[in-house]
């Protein structure tokens, strides 16, 4: 099959083996590759779309136009206005959150605007919606237009998603087809700890929900398909910084003062070292430094030294003991040196741990509409996510989407990386994958 491209017209891969085309208007670009030629996995196993091509097609260049203009942490407002009229025209009430930025709204079986006013508790979708503080390396039409900033983590991917899981509910609502409320939730600042999480549950995110569910872009996995894993899928991920001082001098006489680069330096390698042997090995606790910083002439012994790091852990056990082996291990090093510490510890989010009961769901409605070769186990990640936050409250689950072309060839692209890039079908498939969720869901209940 070949996509041919125009001046006015951008070729987007087919999500159920036809062909669509964005409008240009400004917003979304041109792409300047032919589309893959393999399927997806499931291409061929669909019952009805939820999704259609045009709908498809709009999210596309929804994505497109959020990635040229990615807003960082708590910034997100051409996002929050950009989402919240798109809702507004499918008949719906969105609601800004108290933060600013990010907003919630619920789609009720009635098909008429409004909130949750009691019954029948809801299952609650979530997007999350900054960008990175990231140049974008990439050579494509859709390129950010904001230099220094990035959606290196695919966050205009999963505001898409969910966007699009919403407006197919939204119409179903209206043809009396919506067994059961349902709500969205786009929610800013993922990336900054403790995350934006807080902010949304704040404004009600939560009241009414019963279960909640999520997909993060994977660009290990092909699109097309999902990765599934009961437990924790993600880590704890705390920030720490340690501040070093003393009355620093002259090198030819460090005896009489503090080696405050001789006491950085061992603090570097013996805190790891020293938290790793002490914390339970089941725990998974990692401490790794990304800065140290100290002295500015080769002959003076520096006054201060700092540096910042972080801590991720596997279980939420290692979690919680890890600030007291950090603060022990901190002193004793210094202690050594006779150099005074400061540990500056700021929490960040717990693992997400999947429910057995969500993880099922997933399975259940990614089956139904793709497949069960579209379906695949994921191991866990050392990266952190606040969607923990809302799992620490009602069950959920959190889904990989698989977001790499299938057949390709070369370096995977990675997250938090400039070069950063998805194959734009898995945006469909994502906003299936949720909206059959949700509909499971009500159907089973």
């Amino acid at each position: 099959m070949s996509h041919m491209l125009s001046r006015d017209a951008v070729a987007v891969p087919p999500t159920g083996g036809r062909s669509t085309a964005v409008p240009h208007d400004g917003a979304a670009g041109l792409i300047t590759d032919s589309a893959p030629e393999d399927p997806l996995p499931g291409s061929g196993h669909r019952p009805a779309a939820l999704i259609d091509d045009a709908l498809a097609a709009e999210l596309i260049a929804f994505r497109r136009d959020m990635h040229m203009h990615p807003e960082l942490a708590n910034q997100e407002v051409r996002a929050t206005a950009a989402v919240k009229a798109r809702l507004e025209k499918a008949g719906l009430a969105p609601r800004v959150l108290a933060s600013g930025t990010g907003l919630i709204c619920d789609i009720l079986p009635s098909g008429r605007p409004g909130e949750w006013a009691g019954g029948r508790p809801m299952l609650a979708l979530r997007g999350d919606m900054d960008a990175l503080p990231v140049p974008d390396t990439k050579t494509v039409p859709y390129r950010s237009t904001v230099p220094g900033r990035a959606h290196a983590c695919g966050h205009d991917v999963h505001t898409a998603v969910v966007l699009g899981a919403g407006l197919a509910l939204a119409r179903l609502a209206r043809g009396g087809l919506l067994p059961h409320p349902v709500r969205l939730i786009f929610q800013p600042a993922e990336e900054v700890m403790p995350g934006g999480a807080h902010s949304a549950i704040d404004s009600g995110a939560l009241e009414g929900v019963e279960r909640i569910v999520a997909v993060h872009c994977d660009p290990r996995l092909d699109a097309g398909r999902i990765g599934l894993r009961t437990g924790a899928i993600t880590s704890a991920a705390d920030m720490i910084t340690v501040v070093l001082s003393g009355p620093g001098g002259h090198t030819a006489r460090p005896h009489l003062t503090t080696d405050l680069v001789t006491a950085a330096a061992r603090l570097a390698v013996d805190v790891p070292a020293l938290v790793q042997r002490r914390a339970d090995t089941r725990w998974g606790v990692n401490l790794t430094w990304g800065r140290l910083q100290t002295g500015h002439a080769a002959n003076v012994i520096p006054q201060s030294a700092e540096l910042a790091g972080t801590i991720r852990c596997l279980e939420l056990a290692g979690w919680r003991a890890a600030p007291d082996l950090v603060h022990t291990a901190v002193d004793e090093v210094a202690a050594v040196y006779r150099a005074k510490s400061e540990l500056r510890y700021v929490r960040g989010v717990p693992p997400v741990v999947n429910d057995a009961g969500a993880v099922e769901l997933l399975r259940s409605a990614m089956t139904e509409r793709f497949g069960e070769q579209a379906v695949t186990g994921t191991e866990q990640s050392l990266g952190g996510e606040d969607f923990s936050w809302y799992l620490e409250r009602v069950p959920g689950a959190m889904a990989r989407l698989g977001v790499r072309t299938p057949g390709r060839t070369g370096r995977d692209l990675d997250i938090h990386q400039g070069d950063f890039d998805v194959d734009e079908r898995a945006v469909a498939v994502g906003a299936e994958f949720l909206a059959a969720a949700a509909l499971r869901d009500a159907a089973a209940r």
